[in-house]
């Protein structure tokens, strides 16, 4: 198995990514340490962050690729797409999708997740090469949109952001999704200084995931 089949494996296999928007390097990494903590191994570092590539630096430093997959997100183009992959990155995620980014990933053999919010956005996704699609903004659809777009696209991976919670993420796994990927509900403890709330929460969306998969 090559390293882009790997990955997309463990992603899907976790189940869970963390969207991070840290202030700064330490702050990111209490984050992740809390994330792994709590089971899980995938995170998405946003370049919403000033210095986001800084960050991912950091992280790239502080553990191995088998101990914590790092993320870029809010990848816009190509070109950030390439510092995201020098700076330690291991897949791309963005809000929409631009083709020259999916093809600089594909180049790169490393995974790429292009945000699209109707089935025409979903058929070009697919098209050009991205291998999740990032249903975005998830809170505007719920479960019911993913269990519509598998009726015609049952080939499309799927994975929301936003409006994922511990209390409906269950509805969305089961709706179809390979993984779901939490912000908010998930790291806001960082804001207040307690990781050990992003550790617990971590832990219960896995274990809701595996709950939805084992169908419960």
């Amino acid at each position: 198995m090559g390293e882009k089949q790997s990955i997309l494996t463990r992603l899907q296999q976790s189940g869970l990514v963390a969207v991070v928007r840290a202030e700064n390097g330490e702050q990111a990494k209490r984050i992740a340490e809390a994330c792994l903590t709590g089971g899980m191994q995938a995170i998405e570092i946003t370049y919403t962050v000033p210095g986001a590539h800084h960050i991912m630096e950091e992280l790239a430093k502080a553990y191995s690729p088998d101990e914590l997959i790092i993320g870029a997100g809010t990848v816009l183009d190509p070109e950030t797409a390439r510092i995201s992959l020098l700076s330690g990155a291991k897949y791309v995620v963005s809000p929409c999708l631009n083709v020259e980014t999916v093809r600089l990933c594909n180049r790169y053999q490393v995974p790429v997740m292009t945000g699209a919010m109707t089935i025409k956005e979903i058929v070009e996704c697919l098209e050009a090469g991205a291998d999740i699609i990032k249903l975005f903004p998830g809170e505007l659809f719920g479960p019911a949109m993913v269990k519509a777009v598998k009726g015609p696209l049952p080939q499309a991976q799927i994975m929301p952001t936003g409006g994922v919670t511990v209390e409906n993420v269950r509805e969305w796994i089961k709706a179809g999704c390979v993984a779901v990927g939490a912000g908010s509900s998930l790291t806001a403890g960082a804001k207040k200084g307690d990781y050990a709330a992003i550790t617990e929460t971590a832990k219960r969306f896995l274990a809701e995931i595996a709950a939805a998969r084992s169908g419960q």
